[in-house]
């Protein structure tokens, strides 16, 4: 489970793992999916990666980040975050 750690600018937080590693993302976006909301962000680590989680405000300027812990909605959210993509490329 990773958690948002800290705000540094109004696109970039960084995640904190359970194992105690600390990786800093751009927020890519968040988008809407059968009636919840996703974030996409993509790691400053080297990678292509790109982590999806489920996105919840909490405040004015708040968010959560929570856990896709179903392996078929995750597939789901997947597949709508690549339709997204193939139509803005």
């Amino acid at each position: 489970m990773a958690d948002e750690k800290r705000m540094d600018e109004a696109d970039v937080i960084t995640l904190e793992f359970d194992d105690g590693a600390e990786v800093e993302c751009e927020i890519m976006g968040v988008f809407d999916f059968e009636g919840k909301e996703y974030i996409a962000l993509i790691p400053d680590d080297g990678t292509d990666d790109v982590y999806l989680y489920g996105y919840k405000e909490v405040g004015e300027e708040e968010f959560e980040l929570v856990d896709i812990e179903d392996d078929a909605e995750f597939e789901k959210v997947v597949a709508e975050f690549d339709k997204i993509m193939a139509e803005e490329a």
